[in-house]
């Protein structure tokens, strides 16, 4: 049985990391590029391997990938050739790799922590802020050309899972739908849902959520990159569309991100009473961890409450 389904399996959370790119900021890295993290897996490896460790020795089980907004176009356009490109990708789950064989050499008596190949929305790599609202001019057939260079390099990663995250668009939940299919690697999948009906595009969760109710490789389906406020209310969507399917849940502070500018406006939640964790893994929960604008200390706080 594959690393993801045994801890599946166990009792109790699973808990996930934290924004990769939020620590990246706190340890004083640029990533306002259109390359966002991705940026530092040629610049600066360290600094992903040292973000990931600081998830880990905050108590985090899994840690996800800096290739969520890489992509071949995107590292070609800032002049790398195409197999540069595809060494970078399979490289942010190297590092990741890196990062928990340092950890569990600095505690010998830890359980190994998961290691998930982050595969983000086409939206991800165009630095326009589409992955929050879902409105692509592109055909599915170019969605799907996008996909399947970037998962077969991921798939071939040795990253225990696939996290397929932050889909806005229904049409690219359908297409990601038939290309997971040939996967060898599990994987879960979850959404950005403008509130608590609906993905940013404007379908509807339930219908999304439900492609996957049967899917032989997806192994849990959510939300993340969503507002605090309304992931209790979508954990019920995804258990009555999926109800075989682990749930996932990674939300985001509760702030708005503004693409033209790379800022955050609006009031985060408050961390102590609406990022409620205990309440998403007793409405069944599984996987749980944090989005953009959530950090380590974050994550070790819901480590202890969970």
């Amino acid at each position: 049985m594959n690393k993801f389904n045994e801890l599946l399996q166990r009792s109790g959370p699973i808990i996930l990391d934290g924004g990769l790119a939020t620590q990246l900021e706190s340890m004083g890295f640029d990533i306002s590029g259109s390359l966002w993290s991705a940026g530092l897996l040629d610049k600066n490896p360290r600094a992903i391997v040292a973000a990931h460790r600081a998830y880990l020795d905050a108590g985090a089980d899994c840690i996800v990938s800096a290739s969520y907004q890489a992509s071949r176009h995107g590292f070609v356009a800032h002049g790398y050739s195409v197999a540069e490109a595809d060494r970078l990708i399979a490289r942010s789950v190297e590092l990741a790799l890196t990062a928990r064989e340092e950890y569990l050499a600095d505690n010998p008596a830890a359980d190994s922590p998961l290691v998930a190949a982050s595969v983000g929305p086409y939206g991800a790599t165009l630095h326009d802020g589409s992955e929050y609202t879902g409105r692509y001019r592109i055909s599915a057939q170019q969605l799907g050309r996008f996909h399947a260079e970037r998962l077969a390099l991921l798939d071939a990663s040795g990253a225990d899972v696939l996290a397929v995250e932050t889909i806005p668009n229904f049409t690219e939940a359908r297409v990601l739908c038939d290309l997971l299919e040939e996967v060898s690697t599990p994987a879960w999948v979850s959404f950005a849902c403008k509130d608590e009906r609906n993905l940013s595009d404007g379908s509807e969760f339930w219908a999304a959520a439900g492609l996957f109710a049967d899917h032989p490789c997806v192994h849990a389906v959510g939300i993340n990159c969503t507002a605090p406020k309304f992931i209790a209310a979508l954990i019920v969507e995804a258990k009555a569309a999926a109800p075989d399917k682990a749930i996932v849940v990674y939300p985001n502070s509760g702030e708005i991100y503004n693409a033209a500018d790379n800022s955050w406006s609006g009031i985060a939640c408050d961390f102590n009473t609406d990022f409620d964790a205990a309440g998403w893994y007793a409405a069944g929960a599984k996987l749980i961890g944090g989005c953009c604008r959530t950090g380590p200390a974050n994550i070790a706080a819901l480590r202890e409450l969970l």
